[in-house]
């Protein structure tokens, strides 16, 4: 198994929509690492941290899971979307997205303020500078000390 964070404007998609509509493809991603870590590196079953974007307090604010292999995103086939791609073909499609599973909100979010504070985790991709991928894989040992904070 392995631990992934997602990011989401709160605004466009949260984790309450998510919490109500169960499970949900997690469409628009338009950055080629993020969807390589959709296309070649999410399984089904995989956890992963639900973060908040572009809010006031970003930070994590719920787990979910991998609830499908990876396939194509439908948006890159319509040019009245947004995320319309006229160089992807339905043969060759550039852009790829997981289904994403509900499990459960935390039980207060772990900002990013909050995580930057800790040494144990200054490895992690997300509390380095200039990191902004929507899509990143979380180690084991950062995922295991992320839960110990919900209670602190």
């Amino acid at each position: 198994m392995k631990y992934w964070l997602m990011k989401s404007e709160p605004d466009t998609f949260s984790i309450d929509d998510l919490q109500r509509k169960g499970v949900e493809p997690w469409d628009g991603v338009r950055n080629y690492q993020a969807r390589n870590f959709m296309r070649d590196g999410m399984k089904v079953g995989d956890r992963i941290f639900f973060y908040h974007s572009n809010t006031d307090v970003p930070g994590i604010v719920g787990i979910a899971s991998v609830a499908s292999p990876s396939y194509p995103d439908e948006s890159q086939f319509h040019p009245k979307s947004k995320y319309y791609d006229e160089k992807s073909t339905r043969e060759e499609p550039r852009w790829m997205l997981v289904d994403v599973k509900f499990e459960r909100k935390l039980k207060r979010t772990i900002s990013l303020d909050e995580l930057k504070k800790h040494d144990e985790l200054a490895d992690m991709p997300l509390v380095r500078k200039g990191n902004r991928l929507s899509v990143m894989p979380v180690a084991k040992g950062d995922w295991d000390f992320i839960l110990t904070l919900e209670n602190a």
